[in-house]
């Protein structure tokens, strides 16, 4: 018989993936959405961990956001990157850190899909106070996800121009 390895291990609603929430792998502390198709389902009601919300609906990945950062003398102060979550339920909102194995490219092709949809994500973002990042903000995203030195890709400039 097979035992998870750590509580809050759990198999993706959406893809359908064993999701490990240990902590070594992940970098969170709360691990609240798949790595691999970044779904998440809606268990937290007031605060990250909480789990109790009754709706227990998918949470699909609608966008990024940055949390703010507390360092006011960083050239780049707007914090670490965030994903943008919406029940397909109840249509509750919420922002989630990215995991430190999460799958860089589907966080690009959700950020892709949001430009897309940008002014209808907005609306709804701004209901709960979430600014999704924009198509200006592509820098910022790829630093996020590849580190300071890392050269932007032909992919990422033809979206930038886009």
């Amino acid at each position: 018989m097979y035992r998870a390895a750590s509580f809050g291990d759990f198999k993706c609603a959406h893809c359908h993936t064993f999701v490990s929430s240990t902590h070594q792998l992940s970098g969170v502390n709360n691990r609240n959405h798949c790595p691999y198709c970044l779904w998440s389902c809606h268990l937290d009601l007031y605060a990250a961990g909480d789990r109790l919300s009754a709706c227990k609906a998918g949470m699909k990945p609608i966008g990024l956001t940055m949390k703010k950062g507390r360092n006011k003398y960083r050239l780049e102060s707007r914090g670490e990157l965030m994903l943008i979550h919406a029940c397909i339920e109840c249509r509750a909102m919420s922002i989630n850190r990215i995991a430190a194995d999460d799958d860089a490219e589907t966080v690009i092709v959700v950020f892709q899909e949001s430009l897309a949809l940008f002014h209808r994500i907005h609306a709804l973002c701004d209901q709960y106070g979430i600014i999704p990042l924009n198509a200006e903000s592509i820098g910022i995203v790829h630093r996020q996800l590849f580190g300071q030195n890392v050269e932007i890709s032909s992919t990422w400039r033809s979206l930038h121009k886009s």
